[in-house]
């Protein structure tokens, strides 16, 4: 009886689990459905936000968009696909846009040496110009996106660590970013484009998620849509430069707190993929004999340097490394002032285009050919400054060739010498920087700082050949000393300061096609590391109140 008792016992315990189990899968299908229900709410939601910004032409062109990829390219695998038409777009992008920045500063110069026999008219069309560019940049992104004003690198490192910044990733502040930034580097200002083009490439792959269906499944993910973002940030930088390998390591230093292994192949594929297409285009539309690097050097492989040069390289890098905080401390004062001073802010703020075109005018003013300009390489762009600054001969030697000369006449004058311009241009170059980064259109810093490092290498390598005109001796051998060299070492050096990163330096090496300097270049910027510990990327966080996520 008491075994009987028992048995029913169990079994009564039995059925009141199972009734439990039948309950709970219950409760479980229910919530299913539920959550299934609130997904389709929130796509259908997401689709009519973003039927908003296109009309019934261009949605459906999107949905047949989406039926040809879900049964083609969908089929070969969705990241591959995605990350491949990612670098595709960002390449092409960064052509045309370079290809506009190049027309403004032509358009410049061939007013300027038209109107060679009036100074005056010279005068008006060199600062008109850019002028013009800065207030229609100023006032196309005051009335498009605001967001897209400044570098954009702050704010998409804060959306990586998984704060929500409304309007920072739509197809309007795109729109403004990409035209914004093309008047603005047209102008000749002494900015750059490397933090503003990573974001446009986060915005490119957010409005690809959102134009192909297929995708969507991707991005409903938040680990996968934090991947897909790390990926565009690398293959923006290495749409600039060419530099897949330097944009996959750049983005991890400067977006990223904590990086996966499993992201590393979708980086350097989008980063492989643009820098690619990117090179090839010119190529193919610029008449390139080949695919070359964009500062393309030529220093000898036999003894770039010595290993007594060792010792300067690494004085360069404790300078660099003074001087970048210098410059960022600079900057943080500067853009401190222009807030705290209430009366000034307030008057500026009724009148929107008076600081751009005044800061404009006399960057321009300064920087005129026939004035102060004479003294800086003012006639020339960022581009062929940069491969001055670069070239494989010695300034300051007694024997220049005509090919030379060319060269040498944008950098000195007949009162004044190369290093007296040097110095000028590295004056000019850090404050006007500092002055036109707070202008509200989109740009960046990277560009500016380079030049200066570059400027500063070379200055230091032309004093040490007249110092050591037949080189440095070590035993029997004379290893000649190589400026050019020194201003690779010091663009690496003072860029990594400002940015507080190494991958800068194989940014360098991508840029300008050689290693021959790793060791010098690696050694100033580890020196660098260890001398100071602040950047220019915090800074802007401090400045723009994003202190709630530094570590």
């Amino acid at each position: 009886m008491e075994r009987l008792k028992g048995s029913q016992h169990e079994y009564q315990h039995t059925l009141m689990y199972g009734r439990y189990t039948k309950e709970l899968g219950e409760f479980a299908r229910e919530e299913a459905i539920k959550l299934d229900k609130k997904r389709k709410k929130e796509e259908r939601l997401r689709n009519e936000e973003l039927h908003k910004y296109r009309g019934k032409c261009a949605t459906k062109l999107a949905s047949a968009f989406g039926f040809v990829w879900r049964h083609t390219f969908a089929k070969l695998g969705e990241d591959w696909v995605f990350l491949a038409l990612l670098g595709l777009i960002m390449a092409f992008l960064s052509f045309i846009m370079d290809h506009g920045i190049t027309m403004c500063n032509k358009g410049r110069i061939w007013l300027f040496r038209d109107l060679a026999t009036h100074p005056f008219a010279q005068y008006m069309a060199w600062v008109s110009l850019p002028v013009c560019l800065i207030l229609f940049s100023a006032g196309f992104v005051h009335i498009v996106a605001p967001q897209s004003i400044g570098s954009g690198i702050p704010e998409m490192k804060t959306i990586l660590r998984g704060v929500s910044l409304k309007e920072y990733l739509t197809f309007r502040t795109l729109v403004a970013k990409v035209i914004g930034l093309t008047a603005t580097l047209g102008s000749g200002l002494p900015l750059g484009k490397e933090g503003p083009f990573v974001h446009i490439a986060s915005i490119v792959a957010t409005l690809l998620s959102k134009l192909v269906t297929s995708f969507q499944g991707i991005y409903e993910n938040e680990s996968r849509n934090t991947e897909m973002l790390a990926a565009a940030c690398a293959v923006g930088v290495a749409s600039c430069f060419g530099a897949p390998i330097g944009g996959v390591l750049f983005s991890i230093e400067v977006t990223t707190v904590y990086f996966a292994i499993r992201n590393y192949w979708r980086g350097f594929f989008t980063a492989v993929c643009g820098a690619t297409v990117f090179r090839l285009l010119a190529v193919w539309f610029q008449k390139a004999d080949t695919v070359r690097a964009i500062f393309q050097t030529n220093f000898t492989m036999d003894f770039p340097f010595d290993s007594q040069e060792l010792l300067v390289y690494s004085l360069m890098g404790v300078v660099c490394g003074l001087g970048g905080a210098g410059y960022v401390w600079s900057h943080r004062q500067y853009v401190l002032f222009m807030r705290r001073n209430k009366k000034m802010n307030t008057f500026l703020q009724k009148n929107r285009f008076l600081y751009p075109g005044i800061v404009a005018l006399v960057a321009s003013t300064v920087s005129f050919p026939l004035g102060l300009g004479q003294y800086m390489a003012g006639d020339l762009n960022t581009h062929d400054q940069v491969s001055g600054l670069f070239s494989n001969f010695t300034w300051t030697k007694d024997y220049i060739t005509v090919e030379e000369q060319d060269v040498l006449r944008h950098w000195k004058t007949k009162n004044t010498d190369v290093l007296f311009s040097l110095c000028g241009f590295m004056l000019y170059t850090f404050v006007f920087s500092i002055v036109s980064s707070t202008i509200p259109v989109p740009s960046g810093s990277f560009i500016p700082v380079f030049k200066i490092g570059a400027a500063f290498g070379r200055l230091v390598g032309e004093l040490l050949h007249l110092s050591f005109p037949q080189g440095v001796r070590y035993g029997k051998i004379n290893t000649p000393i190589i400026p050019g060299g020194y201003a690779t070492v010091g663009a690496a050096a003072y860029s990594g300061a400002v940015t507080h990163t190494i991958s800068v330096s194989v940014i360098v090496f991508e840029m300008t096609g050689q290693i021959t300097h790793i060791i010098p270049i690696m050694v100033s910027i580890i020196i660098i590391l260890r001398t100071i510990y602040i950047n220019l990327i915090h800074c802007l966080f401090v400045t723009k109140n994003y202190k709630f996520i530094i570590n």
